[in-house]
């Protein structure tokens, strides 16, 4: 790739404005390094600040134009044609950018998703001869050269001195989800700190990471097979896998050596080392995980109910239910990370715009619409990978492992919980389909019994019965219905039907407040022990007071708009009747949410 026009741009550096929501956006200078792994960035000018990297293995997506919150807020003076996102994995904020052109802007794009496709498509063995860390040490030796993640190291030594001081090794065992005792860190620290001025560099650092990513149990088992030489033949290799309850051959044996030791000679040879013996336990084949179950393995025709589904409470939360964040980039990464349901607390809003946020609470606030553009845009962006140990028939639950998403097609629900009055709910269903379009499921489908849900997906039989041929007919083929396949559900109250009889069970509650009343009372009694205090502590700053939960409900707010009721098809909220009264009488398209201590309280009544 280092002759591709898009990486070149990106060696020579960039200078993009960072898109923050406080301050003015100034530009940054940003370059990919020579390792093609590294991006750094800095101020135009010298002094302006330390330097900031990140590695491209971290970035989990590109977007084009103002496809995020922050850019939809904030960049709305710069084209949308000059700007993008970097969304990066774990909890590190999302880059906002602008570019000075649109040119700029697309190598940008263009040049991240080669360098992340390129990197995923690499094996670990290649990585490690690409991004080496360390030095490899000759075959025998006994403690082989352990590999880390290539820039950690960079990111976390700020100032760029090739030095790590105590600070900066924290930081970087924050970077690798290491949950250290500061003092045990620390008496690591000064172990390998043999020059003795709080800094470790060079052979320091690498004795550092050696300790740090020592395992014990692995060395234990390695010598128990290897023997006093320390180096596993194919033959040995094979003893390990037969006694682990692998059929392997030998010739399996020699393949798994060639592919994971990462010693040249000794891979000649046909043995391994320690390292090579690591490396091949913890790759994805030594995983105790069945990778032929990467991709949708179980039967995916069965009715919808019979499935369990990757769900989100609270979904436009960033933080903590009473005074965080809400964000549509949650919804976002909440469907990106797999799931399939997500919630909607939608309250009265000004200027008739809905609004969804935590109730009662000091949560902030977004736009319904927002919302729905950002389900639009993300609902059947991932790639799919089942969740092993489930049980079933089957559930889909996807994966964020492809840097570039791939598309998902089973459906997604939007569970609502409506605190609007008529004419904000009638908003609501406006923006729904006008947002959603035909990705809106709005009407049960063709041919589908009403009494029963319908599938995720239909295949075909393997022997479809013939059918005569009648002339000018269409040929129908209802067996490759792809049901819900791409399809949103709305789960929500709905109007009865004037030819259905009333129903037998009545509630003054959403079934959704049912759930939450339970929860409020646990989250105020919280807040009210420490909701005085803290606004005591804020004299310096604006008051904050604790809203009503009346104050952004409408007072028509139980009942529900003719035409936000037509958007639930089949996932009708109603109040849970009981178990005996579900028993007797089945309704499929029925759902009905309870807390834990109403289950719990459910289980323990039914014996």
């Amino acid at each position: 790739l280092t002759e591709d026009e898009d990486v070149q741009r990106m060696l020579r550096g960039s200078l993009l404005r960072k898109i923050k929501s406080r301050g003015v956006p100034r530009e940054r200078l940003f370059r990919l390094q020579e390792d093609g792994a590294t991006v750094c960035f800095e101020g135009r000018f010298r002094g302006a600040g330390s330097p900031q990297s990140f590695s491209v293995l971290h970035v989990e997506g590109v977007r084009e134009g103002h496809q995020s919150e922050g850019l939809r807020k904030f960049g709305a003076t710069f084209p949308e044609r000059h700007c993008f996102t970097i969304v990066l994995k774990g909890k590190r904020k999302n880059l906002d950018l602008a570019a000075r052109g649109e040119e700029d802007a697309r190598h940008w794009v263009q040049g991240l998703t080669k360098l992340m496709g390129r990197l995923q498509a690499m094996s670990q063995p290649e990585k490690l001869d690409q991004y080496p860390l360390l030095e490899l040490q000759k075959p025998g030796d006994r403690v082989g050269t352990e590999v880390w993640i290539h820039g950690v190291l960079q990111r976390a030594d700020r100032n760029k001195d090739n030095k790590m001081s105590f600070r900066e090794v924290k930081s970087m065992l924050r970077m690798i989800n290491i949950d250290m005792d500061d003092v045990y860190a620390y008496k690591l620290f000064k172990d390998c700190d043999h020059s003795g001025n709080e800094r470790l560099e060079g052979r320091e650092l690498e004795e550092f990471c050696r300790r740090l990513l020592r395992r014990p149990e692995l060395e234990e088992l390695f010598g128990h097979y290897s023997g006093e030489d320390l180096v596993l033949s194919a033959e040995e290799l094979q003893d390990f896998l037969r006694e682990q309850g692998e059929d392997a051959s030998l010739c399996q044996a020699r393949a798994i050596i060639r592919t994971y030791e990462l010693n040249e000679k000794a891979r000649q040879q046909d043995l391994m080392m320690l390292d090579g013996f690591m490396m091949y336990l913890l790759s994805a084949a030594g995983d105790i995980f069945n990778q032929e179950h990467t991709k949708v393995h179980q039967d995916m025709s069965q009715p919808l109910c019979h499935y369990f589904i990757s769900s989100s409470h609270n979904t436009y939360l960033t933080r903590n239910q009473i005074g965080g964040t809400s964000s549509t980039e949650a919804y976002v990464r909440a469907l990106m990370a797999g799931c399939r349901c997500v919630e909607l607390d939608c309250w009265e809003g000004s200027a008739g715009e809905p609004i969804v946020y935590h109730g009662h609470t000091l949560t902030s606030k977004i736009l319904f619409r927002d919302v729905m553009e950002s389900i639009r845009d993300y609902a059947f962006k991932v790639s799919l990978v089942p969740r092993p140990g489930v049980l079933g028939a089957g559930c889909w639950v996807l994966s964020t492992a492809c840097p570039c998403p791939q598309q998902s097609p089973y459906p997604v629900i939007l569970s609502l919980e409506n605190h609007c009055g008529l004419e904000q709910q009638a908003t609501m269903a406006h923006h729904m389909k006008a947002i959603l379009g035909d990705m809106l499921l709005t009407k049960p489908l063709e041919g589908q019994d009403p009494r029963s849900l319908p599938s995720p997906e239909v295949r075909p039989p393997a022997h479809p019965p013939p059918r005569p041929h009648v002339p000018c007919e269409p040929s129908p083929q209802p067996f490759l219905l792809q049901q819900l396949k791409g399809k949103v559900l709305v789960k929500g109250k709905k109007l009865p039907e004037p030819w259905h009889e009333p129903q037998s069970v009545t509630s003054h509650l959403d079934p959704e407040e049912e759930e939450d009343e339970e929860e409020e009372e646990e989250e105020e009694e919280k807040f009210q022990e420490g909701s005085s205090r803290r606004v005591r502590s804020s004299a310096r700053g604006p008051q904050l007071a604790l809203t009503p939960r009346w104050f952004l409900q409408a007072k028509d707010a139980s009942q529900v708009a003719p035409e936000l009721s037509a958007m639930v098809v089949y996932c009708q909220a109603v109040p849970f009747p009981g178990l005996a009264h579900a028993l007797r009488h089945p309704r499929p398209c029925e759902i009905s949410s309870f807390s834990e201590r109403k289950a719990r309280k459910l289980i323990k009544e039914a014996g």
